[in-house]
């Protein structure tokens, strides 16, 4: 059960219309599920189908973000757009991220502005100020680099200074950063984990002893609630970006073998250094390329970086100027998680013999 304020918060928009984009995803459902909780009227846009969210009482739009008339069709009559859609990864081509990730949030701009939303809360991410260094602490001062090693981030940092630029009085606009979500349910990070550890491809890239931050998804939806809640009861929060996480900062290899464990798997013991991480990526960039693959090469040169490098924030802005408190710790969620990987092994076990 999420924490008092929360509750306040998420009940202060339960009087109006909610729109979430990609609201059948693993943040964006728990948003959804917050909303509906509280009663509130909730629309998604989103490219599947999701009848368990329409049984739930939610309204759906089916349609992509680059199709500006099915945006303005989904955002009419609401008062607060959560814009949690986009396109993630390291791989693609420049235009494989810019259109859904710009183009998108343009269109979703556009029809907040001519549909009299008041609220838009753009779900955004740390990469997007990541320059290959260590981010110890860092807070929301920290700028944009000169260039981005990646597609995802790059596109993301521009449509989130787009989405700030756009806060004014009739429509109220702010960012999130949440970095790494996971949790039971997680579509992303979790198996694609699990799923390397499994064939045995995880290796520890650099010396280990790398921090970062990360975010339990009950703290990060929470996040976005309390967003939407202070563009209407905090004027500095509109327009500005602020990061969320757990607030605990660990070295990520023992995160990562503490998830591991979750699944009955056993620690990465292998590793291999940064400097090798980068030149195999490279070489892989090349091939792929070459090759003109779709497939995501086994390592890039961002992630390597990204699995080198300390990444933990200044929480400060978000829990002065949103109320944000993360009231799931890394170990609490640890134990959820645990026992989610236990309920579904019982169910596929039981699936399995009424074969």
């Amino acid at each position: 059960m999420p924490p008092a304020h929360v509750e306040n918060a998420v009940s202060g928009l339960s009087h109006g219309n909610c729109l979430v984009t990609g609201g059948g995803g693993f943040l964006g459902r728990a948003i959804v599920e917050r909303l509906i909780a509280a009663r509130a009227r909730v629309s998604i846009l989103a490219r599947q189908n999701y009848p368990e969210l329409r049984a739930m009482g939610a309204v759906q739009w089916r349609a992509d973000l680059r199709d500006a008339t099915a945006v303005a069709e989904a955002v009419a009559g609401c008062d607060t757009v959560f814009h949690v859609a986009a396109r993630a990864g390291v791989w693609g081509s420049y235009r494989d991220f810019f259109e859904p990730n710009v183009i998108g949030t343009r269109n979703v701009l556009r029809a907040c502005r001519e549909g009299g939303v008041a609220r838009l809360v753009y779900t955004s991410s740390p990469s997007v100020v990541f320059d290959g260094r260590d981010m110890c602490g860092v807070d929301e001062s920290s700028p944009y680099p000169l260039r981005h090693h990646s597609h995802y981030s790059a596109t993301k940092a521009v449509a989130e200074q787009e989405v700030l630029a756009a806060s004014g009085p009739s429509l109220r606009t702010i960012a999130l950063r949440p970095h790494l979500v996971w949790g039971p349910r997680d579509n992303h990070i979790v198996p694609r984990l699990i799923a390397r550890a499994r064939a045995g491809k995880l290796r520890r890239v650099g010396d280990g002893k790398n921090r970062v931050d990360t975010t339990y998804i009950d703290n990060a939806a929470d996040a976005h609630i309390l967003a939407a809640a202070a563009l209407d009861t905090n004027p500095r929060a509109a327009g500005r970006a602020y990061f969320i996480s757990n607030g605990e900062p660990r070295p990520l290899w023992d995160i990562v073998n503490a998830i591991l464990a979750t699944a009955g798997l056993p620690p990465v013991t292998r590793g291999i250094s940064r400097g090798m991480a980068c030149l195999l990526g490279g070489l892989m960039e090349v091939a792929y390329g070459v090759v003109r693959s779709t497939r995501e090469p086994p390592m890039t040169r961002f992630v390597a970086n990204e699995l080198a490098t300390s990444h933990w924030f200044d929480l400060s802005a978000a829990r002065r100027e949103l109320g944000y408190e993360p009231h799931v710790s890394i170990d609490e969620g640890l134990k959820r998680l645990t026992l989610w990987f236990g309920t579904r092994s019982a169910s596929e076990r039981a699936e399995q013999r009424a074969q």
